[in-house]
């Protein structure tokens, strides 16, 4: 098993406001085995995926595969108020099937409190005109 190491500074001390009091219990004990299985399993599946695809197909089949994997995975709407819902990538993958939390408990997004990020800040970050987060929009 993976120990967690704890988050410190160039001194080494740890910096308890940004990540928290330190627990010796993280490191002493193992993650749980539902833990790792759900954090092993999609990448298991994608290796298998894979694999099978090969073996039926040819190397080139896969190959391509990866390529519109990357292609999509980068096509993206400018931020704004309509966020980029990824329908290319999640219809590559498959993952238009799985049915996940915001299917019966709503997105956080589209939440009627949420207050949307201000445009023009947010390409500036993206582009690395601006530092630092997002700001918010003044409403």
């Amino acid at each position: 098993m993976d120990r967690l190491e704890l988050p410190h500074d160039v001194l080494g001390s740890h910096d308890t406001l940004r990540h928290g009091l330190p627990a010796l219990k993280n490191e002493a004990l193992p993650m749980h085995p539902v833990e790792v299985i759900q954090n092993t399993t999609s990448k298991y599946q994608q290796q298998t995926k894979r694999t099978l695809l090969d073996k039926v197909y040819g190397s080139a089949f896969p190959m391509k595969m990866d390529i519109e994997r990357q292609i999509l995975s980068k096509f993206q709407r400018p931020p704004g108020l309509v966020p980029s819902s990824m329908l290319g990538l999640e219809s590559l993958t498959g993952s238009l099937d799985d049915f996940g939390f915001e299917d019966y408990l709503n997105d956080p997004r589209e939440s009627e409190t949420l207050i949307p990020v201000d445009m023009h800040q947010a390409m500036e970050v993206r582009l690395g005109l601006s530092k630092g987060p997002v700001s918010r929009a003044f409403l």
